[in-house]
Parts: structure tokens; sequence; C-alpha cells
């Protein structure tokens, strides 16, 4: 197999692309040093398709590996003959590579072993002749032998059969063919184990349909309910129609040795080749499912993560509690904790409640706070309330509040991380700060929490935990890198992230920061420990040094660019000072002379000079404030009581599914806008059409708050005030 064909061809890219991403994966560049820095090469490949072919070019060599293994498998018994050698160099799956060898692998001790040993296969291979002038029990009277504890007529011709069903069932193509066969017109099947019991898997107590019609969420539900032991769930094929395929292959006539060989392949069908395959399209279903939910899980993910930070704000978080009260955290613009408190906003005592509200004015006033992030868990709703009261009594306060997911925080608050950047306060009080410093700034904050335990996806607990987490982390080490980090106030957490760091050098980074004072540029990072030359070359362009000895070392711009990045500065009348300054005349003298030319004069590909111009005129960019900001609110709550049909309400989406979004719109619940719902037109999934942290317009299809449950749409709602 031309690997390298194949991947051109199914991504649809030029031979050069692949060849050239794959030299430089092979190499150990990490896909964020490629994606920004080899663009030339690549033919500009985002992270995101980089990872796909990464992952595709592990399979397939995995694939290719375990070709070879099983040919030198078979070649070793002698019974390697040109057209398996074909079958298996054609072979596109590993599933199928599997079903060649079959035949050929060390068997554990089975009924046809057995009659192999006892010298039956010979008369075995007679009857699946199918002469019609063999007579099966007059052939069998040579095989009888009670010292092969063949005792009889009737025992020789059982354990022919058993080898006749056995080379039915290892039969490579057949298999294959049933397997299309059920998964293009198989039907899946769903009965409760009991039905008298209720469950959230009521809808599927009786239920079926074509299996190319499961919908891969459906598919993730299914499994869940079974494995709970709610379902019970079985894939069926069309009445008769695998043993018709089985009988169509092997029965030539109905002779007496036909006769015997339908039986046996029939036998073969229903005890061995149908629970086979239904096991191994189920599985199939199941896998591509997961791969589905861990692609929105990831999506979701990375528009969480690239959420606008706010900025310079002084803000207090709170997160909400009944029984044990509200823990509230004031953070300074950089997160550090300026006042701590517990107030009890949501008791049933108004005395309690006027004294929380008492000492939250005071905390605002005292720190003169400017955002007010509120966790989105038990008593979230009623915490927000009096928040929003709040805000109305003191209207000389122009802060404004937000309910932030508190998804993983609990994670976090109990970790060692949180201990050793925490260790006076208690794990409540920790969630308060997280709570506060999403809102600041989402990327920061986050990447201190397992990917996992963020919660913007489905089904999470059911995924491949190795490969959920290899996806997962990719994504968060491609936020990371595209927005950069300050060398000198990163934690250790976030550094970690960063293209070639690993754990041990971003502790490393940390101690020798905090031994030997603030970076003042790039290279002297290599003095620190087990930072070598290769980890440099793939960190350095991430890392951004402010107010150091190089400008440039505050930019997106790479040292290996910065002769080119010093260079074109001084082609267009400029110098390094004037970075951070006015570099009007850069940009008129780059689009007087044009990226071609200059290019060519400077000798470096056009992608990265336009990388770098763009770098020299916003040094220290950071990519998500080019993006709208997150809804705040100041005004009245709503409760889903007071939604009617037809009401316009903006809201911020949540989550993502394969069915719809999930949008908070003030209320207790968040509503639901089904895929159907999303536009005007036919969406094929909701991730073609919102983002998480989207800020949207919905109006109100039915509000049912007896089972908590908002329906919005959409559709004919228009956008274009939003959009900015």
């Amino acid at each position: 197999m031309d690997i390298f064909a194949q991947l051109a061809e199914e991504f649809k890219l030029r031979p050069v692309q692949v060849e050239n991403a794959v030299a430089l994966l092979d190499d150990g560049k990490t896909v964020p040093f490629i994606a920004r820095y080899r663009k030339e090469a690549t033919g500009s490949l985002d992270d995101q398709t980089l990872h796909a072919l990464s992952d595709r070019l592990n399979y397939l060599r995995k694939l290719e590996e375990r070709k070879q293994e099983v040919s030198d498998a078979v070649a070793a018994l002698e019974k390697l003959t040109p057209e398996l050698a074909a079958a298996i160099s054609a072979a596109k799956t590993l599933v199928e590579v599997e079903d060649l060898y079959r035949p050929y692998k060390q068997k554990r001790k089975t009924k046809a072993t057995v009659a192999k040993a006892r010298g039956l296969e010979p008369l075995a291979l007679l009857l699946m002749e199918q002469n019609y002038q063999t007579d099966p029990e007059q052939e069998a009277v040579a095989y009888v032998d009670a010292e092969k504890e063949v005792p009889d007529i009737e025992a020789a011709l059982s354990g022919a059969s058993d080898i006749l069903a056995e080379t039915v069932s290892d039969d490579a193509d057949l298999r294959k063919r049933l397997r299309n066969v059920l998964s293009l017109r198989g039907s899946l099947i769903v009965r409760a184990t009991d039905p008298e019991e209720d469950s959230v898997y009521r809808n599927y107590y009786e239920y079926s349909e074509l299996i190319t019609k499961a919908a891969k969420h459906r598919i993730l539900a299914i499994n869940r309910g079974e494995k709970e032991g709610y379902l019970k769930v079985a894939l069926t094929m069309p009445e008769g129609l695998g043993e018709q395929i089985v009988t169509k292959t092997y029965v030539k006539n109905q002779s007496p040795a036909g006769l015997l060989v339908e039986t046996a392949a029939i036998e073969a069908y229903k005890k061995s080749l149908l629970p086979a395959v239904q096991r191994e399209v189920r599985a199939m279903l199941t896998d591509d499912a997961s791969e589905q939910a861990i692609t929105v899980f990831a999506s979701n993910l990375r528009q969480l993560l690239l959420q606008p930070p706010m900025k310079g704000m002084i803000t207090l978080g709170l997160d909400p509690g009944f029984r044990t009260g509200c823990k509230v955290a004031v953070v300074d613009p950089t997160g550090k904790v300026l006042a701590t408190d517990v107030v009890y906003i949501t008791a049933n005592s108004k005395q309690a409640v006027e004294g929380g509200k008492i000492k939250l004015k005071k905390l605002i006033k005292q720190y003169h706070v400017e955002a007010i992030a509120i966790g989105n868990g038990t008593a979230s709703r009623e915490s927000e309330q009096i928040v929003a009261e709040i805000l109305h009594e003191i209207p000389e306060c122009r802060a404004a509040y937000m309910v932030v997911s508190e998804a993983g925080a609990s994670v976090y608050s109990a970790s060692k991380l949180a201990a050793e950047e925490f260790p006076d306060y208690d794990v409540a009080l920790r969630s308060a700060v997280s709570i506060a410093r999403r809102l600041q700034d989402p990327l920061a904050e986050l990447v201190k929490i397992e990917p996992k335990a963020i919660g913007v996806g489905e089904y999470q607990h059911d995924m491949p935990p190795a490969r959920l987490n290899e996806s997962l982390t990719g994504v968060v080490e491609d936020c990371v890198n595209a927005v950069g980090v300050d060398l000198n106030t990163a934690s250790g957490s976030l550094l970690s992230y960063i293209s070639g760091i690993h754990s041990g050098i971003a502790h490393n980074i940390v101690v020798y920061r905090e031994e030997n004072g603030a970076f003042t540029s790039r290279k002297a990072l290599l003095k620190v420990p087990k930072l070598g030359a290769k980890a440099y070359e793939l960190c350095a362009g991430f890392l951004r040094v402010r107010d150091g000895t190089n400008p440039l070392d505050n930019t997106g711009v790479h040292p290996e660019s910065y002769a080119a990045a010093e260079a074109l500065l001084k082609t267009c009348g400029c110098s390094l000072s004037d970075i951070g300054g006015d570099l009007s005349q850069l940009s008129e003298q780059v689009e007087a002379r044009g990226y071609a030319a200059l290019s060519q004069e400077l000798a470096i590909g056009e992608p990265t000079l336009r990388d770098i111009v763009k770098e020299l005129q916003k040094p220290g960019r950071d990519p998500r404030d080019e993006l709208p900001k997150p809804l705040m609110r100041s005004g009245d709550i709503m409760t889903a009581e007071d939604l009617k049909p037809g009401m316009e309400l903006v809201g911020t989406v949540r989550n993502i599914i394969d069915f719809g979004a999930f949008v908070d719109i003030g209320v207790h619940e968040d509503g639901l806008v089904h895929v159907s719902q999303l536009a005007n037109k036919f969406v094929k999934h909701p991730l073609d059409v919102v983002k998480v942290g989207q800020i949207v317009r919905v109006r109100v299809l039915e509000s049912d708050p007896k089972r908590k449950r908002i329906s919005l749409t959409m559709k004919g709602v228009s956008q274009a005030d939003l959009e900015s």
C-alpha cells in the first residue's frame, strides 16, 4: 500500500503536502509547531487536519505492520498462496486482515480440530465436492477407527461436519459479505428487560429501526441503557437472508453430500458466523458513534477554551450553595485573590439573606468589582436573583454578572495543584476563585482541569478513555499554542501544554523563574534544566516575553525568523524600536511592494511573511480579543413560568450535542434548540451553525416547567446585530 497516496486521496491533498507533513511528524515536530511554523512545507494545513492525518497515518501503519505479520505467519506454515498474499495486501481494515488469518491461526481445542486430529479432514474435503456419486455413509466406513475415537459411521460424519462448519465459519470473504449485508439491511431491535420498571430509557423499551438509520447519539444511549441493565439489544438480519447467502456460497446441489454441507453451513451461520458478525457490526457502530461524540466534545471544548477573556477586570466569583452557603472570592485583574467570604443569600432565613446581601455589597464597593461570575450548579438561579437585586440596589455600581459553567471546578479544587496554589483555603473557596478566574481567562483556568471533566460533551464516561484523552489533550494543546502564553506569569499547568514542553520542563521553568527572576529574553530558556535545543525550537515561538530585551520576543515570530523580520523592518524603513508603536509605514510598504516580491527578496515563504507582518503590527496580540465578548447581565431574572410562546430572548450556547444546542436564556433550565430549529435551511449537524459560547437570539416555542423542558427556535429569528 502506498500510504502517502492513500492519505492524499482521503484528505484531498497534494502528495507533497502529505509527504512533508509525515516527515515533520516523524521528526518529532508537534502539530502546533507544524501548523504555525511550517506552512510552506504543508501548504498551510491547520492543526485539526494535521491531527486527523496523524491518526489515520498511525492506523495505516499498524495495518501494514499487521499485514506483514500475518503474511509471515502463514508463510511459515507453507500455506501462503499468491491469491492469499494478494488478498492480505488488498485488505483495507484490520478486521479484514484478521478474517484472512483466521483459518491459519493456532486455535484452541475445537470440535473441528479434534476431528482433524482423528484423520477426518479428507472425508470433509470429499463431502465438500458434493459429487452425486458420493455416498457419505459408504465413504465414512473407511474412517471408522476405535483407536482414533471414531467408533462408527455417525461419528465419522459428525466429525467431518464439524470440519465443514469451521471451514464455512473461517471464510473471510463470507464474513465480509455478511457484515456488509447486516450493516446495510439489518435492523436494531431494543426491548426492555423489565417493561414495568420506569427509567430514562423508556423511549427505547419497544424500539426498532434500520441500522443505517440509527443516529449515533441513539447508539450511545442504547448502549448505556444496556450497560445499566434496562435494555436488551440485538441486531437482526432480514428473515432468511443470512442462511440464503451462506448456502448459496457453499451448497452446490441437493446430493446426499450437498445436504450434509448445507446442514453444516447453516449450523456454522447460526452458531458462529451470525453472532460474530453481530458483535463486529455492533462494535463498529459503537466505534463510529464514539468517534462522533469525541469529535463533538473536542469541538465544544475548543470553543469553550477560546472564549474571549474579560481582561483587566476586578472580578467576584460566587460558588452557589444552599446548606453550606455561597462561597465568595474577589480577584484582581491578574487573578490574585483579594478577599474571600461565605454568604447565606439562598438560606430560608430572611435575616441571613439580608446579612449576605450586606456582605456582598460591601465587597463590591470596597474592591470596586466590575464583573461577577456565578457558578451554574446547585442554587445558581437563586443566587443570580439576589445578585441582580444587589446590582439594582447600588446603582452607582457599573458591574454586570454572568453565569459560568462550573464543570470540573470541584475536580480542580480537590486537586494537588489547587492545594499547592491555595494551601490556606478550603476546597469550597478554591472553587469560588476558579469560577472568578474562568470569567477573566477561561483558557488559563480550564487547563488546570482534566479535559474530560470540563463537561461540554455527551456520554464522555462511555468513551474509550485513551482515545478521548488523546483527542481532548490535543485540543487543549492547540488552543494554548494558538493563543500563546506569557513566559513570566504562566502557571506550570499552562506551560505544560506548550509545544515541546512536558510537565517536568514546565516545572523547571517555574523554578528557574522563581530563583532567577523574570525572563528577559527567549534565549534564556536554554538555561532551564532539561530544555535543550530541540525543545527550544518547538516552544520558543509560543512563549511571550513582555518588556524584554528584544521586542520580537513578545510576538509570535519564531526566533528562526528574527533575521527575516529585522530585514523586513529595515526594508520598509522601520526598526525594532517601532514594534508596539506606529507601523503604518510598514503596512504601506508591504501593500505597495506585494507579498510575493517581498518573500522572494527576503528569502522566506509567503505564508511566513504574512504571519510576521501580522505579528509586528500587533505584538503580544491575543486572537481571542477579536471575538465577541461574553453576554453579561444586570437586569431582572425570569423563570420558566414567565416564558410564553413567541417571546424572543438573547442567550448563550452552553453545550452542543448531535441533535441540537442548549442555550442559557437566563432561567433555571437551559432551553433546547433542536437541530431542525437551528436555521431556515437543512442543518446536518448543530456544529455547522452554532458553537459553544456563541450569543444567539432565540424564540420560545414551548415551556414546560413541570418537566423542566424549554423548546426554542432560531428559525426566522434575525442574528444580524449579534454577529459582531
